[in-house]
């Protein structure tokens, strides 16, 4: 008994080793992409993906729009186009066909977006469901369009209200676009303007202080908007966008006397856009000094003058601060060394500018000579 068993297990153990698997059936794919103008889409890329065991076979266009891959195993494939590897690694595809099937020979799958757009457009070729979604998308598309059609038509409505000075039919209009569509950061900006334009008008300061808040809480939605929108195509001009808003929320933190904040807030539009920083470190200053806080706007504007040493208007202010802190000496005003000098820089560049009179005073005031030509004195000359 015992032998016949272990010569079956033998048996079945050669049977064992002498079994191979059979060899993956496979065959080639290729084909042709051209755009919706009928051009070739170079450095496209097309996946296939088999619908069975999700394998993918990745492949890239020539300058032809060709592409070309041996060994894709036969079956069932989805067959994906992007137009680029950004798109792909974002899942943005261009078009896709569904239930290919590769066999074992040479397949051919040509994409010409041209033709599709034509054949979508009659509804020619298409499962129900894919007509359901090029439907669908359509519908969004001129829900969109009408959207944005009736909210520019509130934003000119706003516009021209505001400039005729009838700031709360402005605030009214944008009002009703944000119950119409409250993902807009323009709308909310634009609405933050009036409501903080509108605050210097009122005569009750609870008014005022109420309008301004509301002026605050408009600038803060359409910054967070921005931040959470898609990358803009221009990454510069977006970022000029949210400094902008940046600035105007600062504007409305100091006018609520929230010193701190607008100078926080002055500073992260600095930060976003540093193209523009002079100018943002310039309203800083110009928040400090309105505060009293002498020290901190000094030395905002000596950082505005480092970054744009052309900017006339910071040598003034900051002359204007080193004022604030000149002793009398008996019946002499003296003030912190370097206070003439900012004034006569200021008049060097702005000879004839809006400060040039009250620049001109505070010289006057310290004793001190206007030198129309500071940073060029002339040597006295040799004895």
């Amino acid at each position: 008994m015992k032998k016949y068993f272990a010569i079956l297990l033998f048996a079945v153990l050669a049977v064992g080793l002498g079994s191979r698997p059979a060899a993956a059936q496979s065959g080639s794919v290729k084909g042709v992409c051209k755009d919706v103008q009928g051009a070739p889409m170079a450095d496209a890329v097309v996946v296939w993906t088999n619908q069975d065991n999700g394998q993918k076979y990745v492949l890239k266009t020539n300058k032809k729009g060709e592409y070309f891959s041996l060994g894709v195993s036969a079956g069932k494939y989805t067959v994906t186009l992007y137009k680029n590897a950004d798109d792909q690694k974002a899942g943005k595809e261009t078009f896709h066909e569904g239930g290919f099937i590769v066999q074992v020979d040479e397949n051919t799958l040509d994409f010409d977006l041209k033709k599709e757009q034509e054949s979508q457009g009659k509804g020619v070729g298409l499962t129900p469901e894919q007509l359901k979604q090029i439907q669908e998308q359509k519908a969004k598309q001129e829900k969109e369009v009408n959207t944005v059609k009736t909210l520019n038509d509130k934003l000119n409505a706003a516009k021209t209200a505001a400039d005729a000075g009838d700031y709360d039919t402005a605030i009214a209009a944008l009002n009703d676009a944000n119950q119409m569509d409250p993902s807009r950061d323009l709308v909310w900006f634009k609405l933050g303007d009036y409501y903080r334009m509108s605050a210097t008008k009122q005569t009750d300061s609870a008014e005022k202080q109420k309008r301004l808040a509301s002026a605050v809480e408009s600038y803060q939605k359409a910054v967070e908007l921005k931040k959470a929108a898609p990358p803009d195509k221009d990454p510069a001009a977006g970022a000029k966008t949210l400094a902008a808003y940046y600035n105007n929320l600062a504007e409305a933190y100091a006018k609520s006397n929230k010193t701190d904040d607008a100078v926080k807030t002055y500073q992260l539009a600095a930060q976003t856009d540093p193209t523009a920083s002079g100018q943002y470190l310039f309203n800083t200053g110009a928040v400090l000094t309105n505060a009293g806080k002498v020290d901190d706007a000094i030395a905002a504007f000596d950082k505005v003058i480092a970054a744009d040493p052309n900017k006339a208007d910071a040598y003034y202010w900051k002359g204007v601060n080193m004022i604030g802190k000149a002793t009398l000496q008996g019946d002499k005003m003296v003030a912190p060394p370097g206070t003439a000098d900012a004034f006569q820089k200021y008049l060097e560049l702005q000879p004839t500018g809006s400060y040039a009179d009250a620049a001109k005073q505070m010289l006057a005031s310290i004793g001190a000579s206007v030198e129309t030509s500071f940073g060029n004195k002339k040597k006295p000359p040799k004895k």
